[in-house]
């Protein structure tokens, strides 16, 4: 990995028959797998990322053949199970980015199965297969996350803090938008500055996926790209804690796309896929997107910060958390009980971190994010209305009192 490839060398009826051979003897039955040579788990994983590509929207990766694919086995135990990284290369122009998974595959009769980082098979052969190929730990990462913790049933909390070391404020140099650029959905952000060192949002497992580029797999179905690094790690499954150092920013380009000045582009992905960024909390900030890819701003409370302003990393917002939204600053009263007909007992500023013991219904409210009866018992005893408090869930967070 990390030598430019000529783009799109093979064309037409060539490139058709080459593909076709592929898909065959991914397909092919154990007779015909035995006697295949020794690469053809290669081969079955390049047709199954072919594949993908092919119904993607992005023209650069649908129109792409087997010379653009970089995979790299990086375990294996006897003929039958294989890991490692599997990449798309992109051109090497503005808003093309590379596509890429982490995979397991096991030939069995009916030929090498292949799964990716992120799919329902993926865990299951990820579990099956010899500690050789997948140790303990990461299957333990990769087993399939409970459906409650989904980002498709209104869950968005990550647990993660900004890429870099908390308390120090980095450049939104880039507001929400795609893995490749315009495209959606508006999966990743653009950071820069401060000390140059990125590091892991929360800890997980993490793979190289060619130079400058690093994938952590966490849990809960998460998993988070940072690319165009330099001097970044080399890892084959290593596990990271929260604040691992990966790399510095850097303009890298390995496997595509552009970079006109030092930063780190940031995606996040939960099962196999890229999903929105924005309206996740990074370091205890909302990322909000605009009304187009780049722009945007992120909330801290009331504090908003545009594209091209500092975000201050106050760290990891934890799960049964929330932050304080008076939604438009000040103070937000704290109560005896859930409503407005019991006492009020302090207050609370804005942007303030609380812990929240569990939840009730009361007197409804209306706040930033909407309307809500939800009333949420603190640490210290004392209540606050849902409506003036971010937490990431459109519920109650750690149960009901």
């Amino acid at each position: 990995m990390g030598v430019p490839v000529s783009w799109r060398n093979v064309r037409g009826p060539v490139r058709a028959a080459l593909l076709s051979a592929v898909v065959l003897l991914a397909a092919a039955p154990a007779t015909a797998a035995t006697a295949a040579p020794a690469g053809d788990v290669t081969e079955a994983v390049t047709a199954r990322l072919l594949g993908q590509a092919s119904v993607t929207a992005d023209p650069h990766l649908r129109t792409a053949d087997a010379d653009d694919t970089r995979v790299t086995v990086a375990r294996r135990d006897g003929r039958n199970w294989a890991f490692g990284t599997a990449v798309v290369v992109a051109p090497h122009e503005e808003d093309a980015y590379p596509k890429g998974s982490v995979f397991v595959a096991h030939r069995d009769r009916s030929g090498w199965q292949v799964a990716f980082d992120g799919e329902a098979a993926f865990a299951e052969l990820a579990e099956d297969a010899p500690s050789t190929v997948v140790s303990a730990q990461e299957k333990k990462v990769f087993a399939a996350p409970s459906p409650g913790t989904m980002l498709a049933n209104g869950d968005f909390r990550t647990g993660m803090r900004l890429p870099y070391a908390v308390g120090q404020t980095w450049y939104y140099t880039g507001g929400p938008h795609g893995w490749g650029g315009g495209e959606l959905p508006y999966s990743s952000i653009d950071l820069a500055g401060g000390d140059q060192r990125v590091l892991a949002a929360r800890g997980g497992t993490a793979y190289t996926m060619c130079r400058g580029w690093i994938r952590v797999i966490h849990d809960r179905g998460y998993s988070t790209d940072y690319y165009h690094l330099w001097n970044s790690i080399n890892v084959n499954g290593a596990s990271v804690g929260e604040g691992a150092y990966l790399g510095d920013t850097g303009t890298d380009v390995t496997c595509g796309g552009s970079a006109s000045g030092r930063h780190v582009h940031f995606g996040l992905r939960q099962n196999s896929a890229y999903v929105q960024i924005h309206d996740h909390s990074l370091g205890k900030w909302v990322l909000m997107r605009g009304s187009s890819a780049y722009q945007g701003y992120a909330l801290h409370g009331s504090a908003r910060v545009n594209t091209g302003g500092g975000l201050y990393n106050y760290g990891v917002l934890g799960f049964n958390q929330g932050i304080i939204d008076a939604n438009g600053g000040g103070t937000v009263n704290k109560r005896t009980g859930p409503g407005t007909g019991y006492a009020i007992a302090g207050s609370v500023g804005d942007g303030a971190t609380v812990t929240i013991s569990c939840s009730r219904n009361g007197t409804t409210h209306t706040g930033r994010w909407g309307s809500t009866a939800l009333w949420n018992r603190l640490s210290d005893g004392t209540w606050v209305s849902d409506a003036f408090m971010w937490t990431g869930l459109n519920g109650p967070v750690n149960g009901w009192c």
